[in-house]
């Protein structure tokens, strides 16, 4: 029987790269993305070069209960494979950023994502089996000064994967979450909408291998998943230091890439 996989955030970046593997492995796909241009790309390339179903959903993950719309697209048809990847980043003082795009931000990056993987868990715990990647980030391990808000999301993303996965032991429902660096993606571009702050090329990794290593860890049932050794040995700095430590080294480093 063909299995299902849900994928946010498809239309480019690490969600395609994802997305492609799972066509690989003949999963019918549910692709969502508010890009709409380029989830029809993606939608006939997929069925063109992989021969699966593909059910296309543009929405703007957020809104208040899209979660529930999208379940609701779907008629909470049953989910073998969740990606929770959509998200985005916004760069500056939090004194001086704009609130409308910082609410979007944890709308997407928490609501959205934790209401979506609540509707999903019930029926994968209810069949035995199941897979939640969520998608979390180096940022997740510490304090991000200039990108406060991103940085506080992606560690509460980090935190609510490890503890549902912990409860989740001997369900055969899984939950992983990847934790990736810098990586070269659309992401880059949408951190802020001035050109001279999108200079991050420091440790910048490949989406294709970003996405391989995190498919791999989902499909293993690894729970924190964090590619690359230079990004294993930053995750753990803010154990050795104080976090005032950390937080400033981040800043720095911010700072840095951003530099005119």
């Amino acid at each position: 029987m063909t299995k299902t996989a849900l994928i946010t955030g498809a239309a480019s970046g690490l969600g395609y790269e994802l997305t492609l593997l799972l066509a690989k492995d003949a999963y019918k796909l549910i692709l969502v993305d508010i890009d709409a241009e380029n989830l029809a790309k993606v939608k006939s390339e997929l069925e063109r070069d992989f021969k699966v179903e593909v059910i296309t959903l543009t929405k703007d993950l957020s809104l208040p209960n899209i979660a529930q719309e999208i379940m609701d697209a779907i008629d909470n048809a049953p989910v073998d494979v969740l990606v929770n990847n959509a998200g985005f980043g916004l760069f500056g003082n939090f004194y001086e950023t704009n609130w409308e795009r910082e609410s979007a931000m944890l709308h997407v990056h928490i609501m959205t994502t934790t209401h979506l993987t609540k509707l999903v868990l019930e029926g994968m715990v209810e069949r035995g089996s199941g897979k939640i990647l969520n998608m979390s980030s180096l940022a997740a391990f510490q304090p991000g000064p200039l990108m406060s808000i991103y940085y506080a999301s992606k560690g509460y993303m980090l935190s609510f994967s490890e503890a549902i996965a912990c409860e989740l032991k001997g369900t055969g429902v899984t939950v992983t979450a990847l934790c990736p660096g810098p990586t070269k993606t659309h992401f880059q571009e949408t951190v802020s909408e001035d050109s001279k702050d999108n200079k991050i090329t420091f440790n910048m990794a490949c989406a294709k291998e970003v996405a391989a290593y995190g498919y791999k860890a989902m499909l293993k049932g690894k729970v924190c998943a964090i590619p690359g050794g230079f990004n294993k040995f930053l995750a753990t700095l803010p154990r050795l230091l104080p976090r005032k430590v950390a937080a400033n080294i981040v800043r720095k480093l911010q700072e840095k890439n951003r530099e005119d």
